[in-house]
């Protein structure tokens, strides 16, 4: 086992995997800008390097800086997290020829899976089910993209094979719009992604959005632990997640799960993952592959009893999974509120000084998060400022415990989303349970939320 990991992220997940590390006996690394010389993660952590300036780019984004501390420090692993770096495959390879362990998948694995494109050739032929779309990528010939158009039914969307938290994606209705979009959406690809390719999937008009958690090692076993419904949604962004999915039949999660460890098995797969899927009518569509911790990993945790940060850390070190797939139990239900620096309504981000900071506590709740009364949040990286859970033997008893802690929760000196995840818990649709990924959307369009 690693004696000292670097962790190079920031935020509530970078002190998600200090206390993963400190519970194994790990001494950690924090390296951070000079925005979050305070962090509470860097005042907690065995050893801190400053790595750069505010912005992401000289600082969780500055690869060099990152190796550098990590040469500094004699770490022997670093850990990503989410977002910034963490499904980099270059990094990945610049990391482990740097002779450190990436803890994730191999670079390769990370590549295969990061182009959209590639993800579905390899589910397809892991026997994973994928929307019906264009084999491939969309061709050149205007005419041929038509004729695949209309085998596949309108209304289609045209997706960037690089693309990744909503962007580079056009929905198209008739043929008079096809050409145009695939343009549009080719431009926008070249110039968010460095990669113009993009490809045709059927729109699918009210589907679910259920993913599936994995884990595997490479010594060529792997589980699933199960499913978390991801529905709720702006913009393509998660608000809510809670697992399992209300009514979920238990033999399609069971089946859909062992042919995501399958695929696991047949490419190599080593790590912590989630194979993301539109649900509809009965049936799974897969839609990308997430190869790292989910920012919602918790409500896994809770309804499994698995540490999923301290399986990874395993996996990395070399270590065989400690179960198989009889061994994972799943007990109640939970739930997440993404808490975020922002207006409840209007999204408008709202960094400050938090003047009253007060967490709920009681039966069934954990509150993730790295901020505290006076912290600053800064203005430079994403507004999630913690996470809000609750479980319970029930969904029933989930809610009504959710509703209790964010009555009990204080924020004060910034806006937050608070009152949101109020109003959905009480919001009948959420609570019969099923919603559409379009639900929230077409909640807040109206009058009563602006």
């Amino acid at each position: 086992m690693f004696e000292k990991i670097l962790i190079a992220n920031r935020g509530e997940i970078a002190l998600r995997i200090q206390r993963a590390c400190r519970e194994m006996g790990i001494k950690t690394v924090a390296v951070h800008s000079e925005a979050d010389a305070d962090a509470k993660y860097v005042k907690l952590a065995d050893e801190s390097v400053c790595i750069g300036p505010a912005a992401s780019a000289l600082s969780y984004l500055n690869v060099p800086a990152i190796i550098s501390a990590a040469e500094l420090t004699d770490a022997e692993a670093i850990h990503p997290g989410y977002g910034f770096l963490s499904e980099n495959a270059d990094f990945a390879e610049r990391v482990e020829s740097s002779g450190f362990v990436f803890i994730g998948p191999r670079p390769e694995t990370i590549r295969l899976m990061g182009d959209k494109v590639s993800a579905k050739d390899a589910m397809k032929a892991s026997g994973v089910p994928c929307v019906p779309g264009s084999d491939g990528a969309l061709p050149d010939n205007p005419e041929e993209i038509m004729r695949i158009a209309n085998h596949v039914g309108y209304p289609v969307i045209i997706k960037a094979a690089g693309g990744g938290g909503g962007r580079g994606m056009r929905v198209v209705h008739s043929d008079g719009a096809l050409l145009n979009a695939v343009a549009m959406t080719q431009a926008e690809a070249q110039s968010a992604f460095g990669n113009p390719v993009v490809y045709m999937e059927r729109y699918l008009q009210k589907p679910r959005h259920i993913e599936i958690q994995v884990l595997a090692d490479e010594h060529g076993h792997a589980v699933h632990l199960g499913e978390r419904d991801c529905s709720m949604q702006r913009r393509h962004q998660k608000i809510l997640e809670e697992a399992p999915a209300p009514g979920l039949d238990r033999k399609l999660r069971d089946k859909i799960g062992e042919r995501c460890a399958a695929a696991c098995r047949k490419i190599g797969y080593r790590g912590a993952g989630t194979f993301e899927f539109l649900y509809e009518d009965g049936e799974f569509f897969f839609i990308e592959m997430n190869t790292r911790v989910q920012v919602e990993h918790p409500v896994t945790e809770l309804i499994t009893g698995v540490d999923i940060v301290q399986e990874q850390i395993r996996i990395a070190a070399g270590e065989e999974l400690r179960f198989k797939q009889k061994d994972i139990e799943f007990r109640g239900h939970a739930i997440e509120c993404r808490i975020n620096a922002e207006h409840p309504y209007t999204f408008v981000p709202s960094p400050g000084r938090l003047t009253a900071y007060h967490v709920p506590g009681g039966p069934g709740i954990r509150v993730d998060s790295h901020v505290y009364q006076n912290y600053f949040v800064p203005p430079h990286y994403d507004s999630m400022i913690g996470k809000l859970l609750a479980h319970g033997a029930t969904r029933e008893q989930a809610i009504a415990r959710m509703r209790t802690a964010l009555m009990e929760m204080i924020v004060e000196g910034i806006h937050t989303n608070i009152p949101l995840h109020q109003d959905l818990m009480y919001d009948a649709a959420f609570v019969e349970g099923g919603t559409s990924i379009h639900y929230l959307e077409q909640k807040l369009a109206k009058p009563s939320n602006t």
